[in-house]
This record gives structure tokens, sequence and C-alpha cells, in this order.
């Protein structure tokens, strides 16, 4: 298989649906959006301390999740390619909730707004929460342009705003094992 095929040449794509559309239409926005951030996360993983197992291991799931979430929103909601996709369970969601607790329980009481940065890799997961949080505009905007609303996108909204939680929790839990402060906003 080819990577280029020249499809794109003129700037229309394909959904996973079938439909071509503009490359600045909003569903390949949302979904370019998530493949960035998916991009970023591979880059915090690489850069994880050595020892940090269950992180790695959180990474892995994330990252495949949100493969699957982009996989929803290449999809124009009721065609028969959505009966290729597995929905995104609650459970996901619940679990980065869990992670998000297991981290805090070593991180000082936080009584002060930080400012993003520190260790390189807890930087850049700063840099992934606030990919993250446009990830949840676009996916707003795209369900209130479309007047989508669906379990699928749905399940996905909430997910993002968890994960954007977790990687605010992550960097400063990654300055924290590095040995670095959190720094705090001096008005």
């Amino acid at each position: 298989m080819k990577v280029y095929t020249g499809g794109g040449d003129k700037g229309k794509t394909s959904l996973f649906s079938g439909e071509r559309v503009p490359k600045h239409h909003i569903r390949i926005e949302a979904y370019g959006d998530l493949d960035e951030l998916n991009s970023i996360l591979g880059a915090v993983a690489a850069y994880l301390p050595e020892g940090e197992r269950a992180v790695q291991q959180d990474f892995e799931g994330i990252q495949s999740n949100l493969f699957l979430a982009g996989a929803w929103l290449a999809t124009t909601p009721g065609s028969s390619a959505t009966a290729y996709l597995t929905a995104l369970p609650a459970s996901v969601s619940k679990d980065l909730e869990k992670r998000i607790d297991a981290l805090s329980e070593v991180l000082p009481v936080l009584k002060e707004f930080i400012l993003p940065g520190g260790q390189p890799v807890a930087a850049w997961s700063h840099v992934a929460r606030t990919v993250c949080r446009r990830c949840e505009r676009k996916l707003t905007s795209l369900i209130e342009a479309g007047d989508e609303e669906s379990a699928e996108l749905a399940a996905i909204q909430v997910y993002l705003n968890r994960l954007s939680d977790y990687l605010f929790v992550l960097a400063r839990y990654l300055n924290q094992v590095l040995g670095t402060a959190d720094k705090t906003w001096k008005k």
C-alpha cells in the first residue's frame, strides 16, 4: 500500500465512511487535532522517566482510545461504517479518574495557580493538556454545527475532559518525580 495516493491534491479528503469533504471541514479539523494530541503523547511517552511503568501503560491505553475516538470523528453519524467501530466505553473515563487520584496522592495540595513548565517531559505534558482542551472545543463545535448528539461523541467529550485533567496532574507528578517544584503564578 502506498502512502501517497494523490486523492487529496485538490483540497479534499475521504472520511472513513466514504464521503469526500474539504480538508478544512470541521470534522477533519476535529480528528486532526486528536491526531496532533496523540503525536504529542507519543513524544511525552518517549521521555517518561525510567520506572514509570504505570504511566507508560496509561499512555498505551490513552493513545489507543484517541485512535478510536478519531475513527468516530472521521465517520459520518448514521453511516454504515459505524458498524465497524466499537464505542468508547464509559469505563475509560472512570479509569482516568482513578489514575488522577493515584497520582494526586503523592502530590502536595494545590493552593495556587501553577505555571506550565519544569522538567521537559512535564512541560510537554502541559502542551498535551492544552491541545487536549482544543480537541474538546473542536468536538463541541462539531456537535453543535451538525446537531450530532450521539452517545459515542458524548463519551468522547467526557473522555477528553478527563484526559486534560489527567495531563495536568501528570505534569505535576513528573516534575515531582524528577525533583522540580511547581512554579506558582505570582500576581
